[in-house]
Formats: C-alpha cells, sequence, structure tokens
C-alpha cells in the first residue's frame, strides 16, 4: 500500500525518518547537502576506524568471501589489483536460473511491507555500510586502482550519497498520492455513488545491476536502492575484476534484511567465471524487468536493443569537451583542467578529452596566448601535479586494465605530442601499473581521431578556426556520440551565452569558467545531475523522478460503498 495515514510506521522507517526528511528537502532545494562526511579524519570516524577496516578487508583475501546465498557449490575467483596486490577472494557462484527464482521467492512479501518499511530497510543498509566505509574504501582502492582518499570518497561517501539521493526520489514518487481515497459522485435523484480505491505501488520484477571496474560502488549504488526501495529483488552482478566491494555491500544489505525479517535473497551477488556471460544471460532473463548498466558503448547498446522485456538504464562512453575562448585567470584555468585530467589518470566517464582552442589564440589576464602556449600551460600543470612520484600517485592511482595501455600506446601514432605519458615507480606497491596523462596536438579536421573515445589518461588539445567553430564541434560531436560533461572558459557572456546553447541542443551538463576547487569531472549529489538521458553517452540521469518511477507501477483496487 502506498504510503500516507495508512500505512503503519516501521521502526527502521522511525530510525532514519529525520535523515530522509533532509534528503527529500535536499532534491527539492538543490543546495549543498551530504549526509556522510567525506573526510577519512580519525576526528570524524574515531581512532581505530582506518585499521579495523584495512584488517577488515585484509581478512578477504585469498579465502571464501562469507556469502551465504543459493548458489551451485562452486566458487569464481576473478580480481586482478592494479596495485599489484594479490587478491584471490573466492566468491560463491550460481546460476541465473538459481539466482532469479531465489529473488522471485522474496517479492511479495517485500512487496506487501510497504514504502515505508522498505525505505527503512535501505537506509539501515546505508548506515551500516557507512559503519563500515573503511572496509569498502579500501576494496574500492585495491580493486579499481584508484587512490585511497579517492577511493573513502567516491566509492564511500559520495557513492553512500547517491545510493540516499536514489531512495529519496523513490520515496516521493511511491508516495505522490495518497495510499487511499474515497470517491463520491452524484447520480442525479438518487443516492450518490460511492466508491473505496485503494492503490497498491507494484514493483515490475526481478532487477539486474551490472557493476564496472573503475567505479564499483559510486555508479551500482543508485540502482541497485532504486530498484530495492521501490520493491524489486536486485541481482547485482559486478565487473569481474572489481567484485569485492560489491560483495562487501551484498553481505551488509542481507544481513539487514535478514534482521529486519526479510528474505536476504532480495539482494544477492552474481560473481560470473571467465567468459560465462553471465550479465548478458541474466539481461534477457524473462524474470528480469529492470537492468542497470555502467560501461562500454558497444554492450550499453546491445542491452537497449536486446533487453526488451526490461526497463534498461544505461550509462555509456562520451566525448567531454572543454571550449576555450578567454579568460581573467590563465593560471586557475592551467590548474583547475590539469588537476581534471590527473584525477585518477583520467579514467573516469566525466574527464575531459576534447580541449577545443582557435587555432589563433585566445586572450587572457596575462595577455594574449597563442593555441601553443594554452596547451603547454594546461600540460605543465598536469607535469607539475605528477612531477614528483610519491605525492603523484595520490592523484593518478593505478591503470585499472590493459585496454588503456592499449590505447597509451596507440595514441603515441596520433598528433604531435605536448605531455607524453611516464611510467611511474609507486612508493608503496612496487607492482602497481600506474602512467602519467599524455596530452596530444591535433587539428580539427582530425575528426577520426577525436570523434572517438580514448578512456584513460589521454586528451586532445584540439586547433579550431574559432570559438564559434568550436561550439559547433561540441554540438556536433556531442551530438552523436555523446557526453556526460561539457565545460567552457570565456570572458564573454555572449559566448558563455552560446555555449550553454549549444550543451542544451546538445543534452550535456555544462560548466563554466572552472578555476578554483570545482571541477568538471565531479558532481556533487542531491544537486548536480550525473548525465542527462538526452544524448548518447546515457539513456537516464542520476538521479531524478524519471530514473525511479519506472521501476514500479500503480494497480488500483475499487469497492463499491
Amino acid at each position: 500500500m502506498m504510503a500516507g495515514m495508512t500505512e503503519t510506521p516501521h521502526p527502521l522507517y522511525d530510525r532514519h525518518a529525520e535523515t530522509l526528511d533532509r534528503a527529500l528537502t535536499a532534491i527539492t532545494e538543490r543546495g549543498y547537502w551530504s549526509a556522510y562526511p567525506e573526510s577519512p579524519s580519525p576526528r570524524v570516524y574515531g581512532e581505530t576506524a582506518a585499521a579495523d577496516g584495512k584488517a577488515a578487508f585484509e581478512a578477504y583475501l585469498g579465502g571464501d568471501f562469507p556469502l551465504d546465498q543459493p548458489g551451485d557449490g562452486g566458487t569464481v575467483a576473478t580480481e586482478i589489483s592494479p596495485f599489484g596486490l594479490a587478491l584471490d577472494v573466492r566468491y560463491p557462484h550460481a546460476t541465473a536460473d538459481q539466482l532469479v527464482t531465489a529473488a522471485t521467492a522474496a517479492l511479495p512479501a517485500w512487496r506487501d511491507a510497504g514504502p515505508q518499511a522498505r525505505v527503512g530497510v535501505c537506509l539501515e543498509i546505508l548506515d551500516r555500510l557507512h559503519k563500515n566505509i573503511f572496509e569498502l574504501a579500501n576494496a574500492v582502492q585495491f580493486t579499481s586502482g584508484q587512490a585511497f582518499v579517492m577511493a573513502f570518497q567516491a566509492g564511500g561517501a559520495h557513492a553512500l550519497d547517491r545510493a540516499l539521493e536514489s531512495i529519496a526520489y523513490a520515496y516521493a514518487e511511491m508516495t505522490r498520492h495518497p495510499g487511499t481515497a474515497g470517491w463520491e459522485k452524484a447520480a442525479g435523484k438518487g443516492d450518490p455513488l460511492r466508491m473505496s480505491k485503494t492503490f497498491h505501488v507494484v514493483p515490475r520484477g526481478v532487477a539486474l545491476v551490472i557493476g564496472c571496474n573503475t567505479f564499483p560502488t559510486w555508479n551500482s549504488y543508485p540502482g541497485l536502492f532504486a530498484s530495492l526501495a521501490t520493491g524489486n529483488p536486485v541481482v547485482v552482478k559486478p565487473h569481474p575484476r572489481a567484485v569485492l566491494p560489491l560483495a562487501i555491500t551484498v553481505k551488509y544489505a542481507r544481513q539487514v534484511l535478514a534482521e529486519a525479517g526479510f528474505d536476504p535473497n532480495l539482494v544477492q551477488l552474481a560473481p560470473e567465471a571467465a567468459d560465462e556471460k553471465l550479465a548478458s544471460t541474466l539481461a534477457l532473463h524473462p524474470a528480469v524487468k529492470i537492468v542497470d548498466f555502467t560501461g562500454s558503448t558497444e554492450y550499453g547498446d546491445w542491452l537497449e536493443t536486446n533487453a526488451r522485456q526490461a526497463a534498461v538504464y544505461t550509462e555509456k562512453a562520451g566525448l567531454n569537451t572543454v571550449v576555450i575562448d578567454s579568460t581573467d585567470d590563465f593560471a586557475g584555468l592551467c590548474r583547475n583542467l590539469g588537476f581534471t585530467l590527473t584525477l585518477y589518470s583520467g579514467q573516469m566517464c566525466t574527464t575531459s578529452q576534447n580541449l577545443l582552442i582557435p587555432r589563433d589564440g585566445i586572450e587572457t589576464d596575462q595577455g594574449h596566448k597563442s593555441f601553443d602556449e594554452v596547451a603547454a600551460g594546461i600540460a605543465g600543470a598536469v607535469a607539475k601535479l605528477t612531477a614528483d612520484p610519491a605525492r603523484g600517485v595520490e592523484l593518478t592511482g593505478a591503470i585499472v586494465n590493459d585496454g588503456v595501455l592499449e590505447r597509451l600506446e596507440e595514441v603515441t601514432k596520433v598528433g604531435e605530442p605536448v605531455l607524453e605519458s611516464r611510467t611511474v615507480a609507486h612508493p608503496s606497491f612496487p607492482d602497481a601499473v600506474v602512467r602519467t596523462p599524455t596530452v596530444v596536438k591535433l587539428d580539427a579536421a582530425d575528426t577520426t581521431t577525436y570523434s572517438r573515445e580514448w578512456f584513460g589518461p589521454i586528451s586532445f588539445a584540439i586547433a579550431t578556426d574559432s570559438t564559434a567553430h568550436s561550439l559547433e564541434i561540441l554540438r556536433s560531436t556531442v551530438g552523436e556520440k555523446g557526453a556526460l560533461t561539457a565545460g567552457v572558459y570565456s570572458t564573454d557572456e555572449a559566448v558563455l551565452d552560446a555555449a550553454e546553447a549549444a550543451a542544451i541542443d546538445a543534452g550535456v551538463h555544462l560548466s563554466c569558467n572552472l578555476t578554483g576547487g570545482v571541477f568538471v569531472n565531479q558532481s556533487a549529489a542531491f544537486s548536480d545531475f550525473h548525465g542527462s538521458g538526452a544524448n548518447p553517452a546515457a539513456n537516464s540521469a542520476l538521479t531524478d523522478g524519471a530514473y525511479v518511477a519506472n521501476r514500479f507501477r500503480i494497480v488500483q483496487s475499487r469497492r463499491h460503498v
């Protein structure tokens, strides 16, 4: 039954009602708010929290992951750490039918519990994960290649914020209408027609979350919790190289569900053996009605085309673009973009790839800067951030997979390098695979090169005929191939307006004149939308009403009174 005066409050809902209320306010105000502190400081989390979390993470290594769920009796171990750490964690394996059967059996009681009970349980899961955030952060670090602070923030605190955001949207959509209503219509001289109506939130069915290697929690949590809160059991299929963060998530989710009196099979882990293609098998299963995916354009397109029985939410690849017209803070521009290109070695779906600069240069607070000087300024900022290996690796992290290395080799055959990528010896992890970013000069005519995504620490300084030409390229390339972020630098309001118009046409989020501590490749939960669903890079946004509302249906019951 829908929430309202007719629904009995659940103890876990009452426990977390204040957090939910604040989140509901935040998604309407769109200002800054965060429920989970992003600093791993002992003053915030306690003196022993970091050591306890690391010990919990290390206890998993080389052993069988403690997860009691339906399976075929086998195990799989597929993770290879970018830092060279031996993981060797063995996870219980199950077939698609086993997972779907268990999930389907768990659905009715979860559906009938109502929105408040479901949301209360979901908020308790977030609370449990937050209490174990250091354990989670270590798992994210050593599977994704992120440096620890980034893993703690993006993989821990920010991921929890995004989860809470999706729960808030889910609750708002489920409770948009009353749970019951009285209906009366005059009927001439006779008694009026009277009906009692009840409106039920009915989940679509089994949900599938397909995780990615780079951000296993941040990208998976919104779909996981949006589906779970709206009544759908969730099968979590992690990337083979980043299983542990989602295994930990499933472990604590199942604990909370069982403690609350629900079937823990509402959340199950689906690790796959090499070449098993379990994600595709699950995605096409008739009982799977929701699919969330982050990853390659090719596979995302395949899901959208073939998983026709399901509502499919995808975040794919794109050509993130920055238009540089002019600036009143050239040093700040270079520092800001330098950090953007360096962070996590550019292995973010939001990192800028194409830097569009007029070939005749730009006007700045330091005077006119030629195209070469602008490119060199940005490259110089990257070089400065990565010059000291001990400090640089805390920004770059490690390279997530061989595909990135292959693209780094391939890009040496195109354009003219402004800054070449270097191999760096990690001072703490000698087997870590670390590469610094490269910046390559291209001409606007080199469309074959820059109109494809080069995921990783690869960016292009592209010489255009003018700022108007740059905006034309942004509009056409993003419109055709998609992007999650766009940026513009200009001291001219007319140019800023034109850039905003181009971004609206292309359906991409725009950031203007970032020279300080806000970066184009970072987004804040409750305020920034991640992805728009308005260009080919993603068919949905994290998070808005459309992201959650199609995960359930309203079924009404009418009785004559």
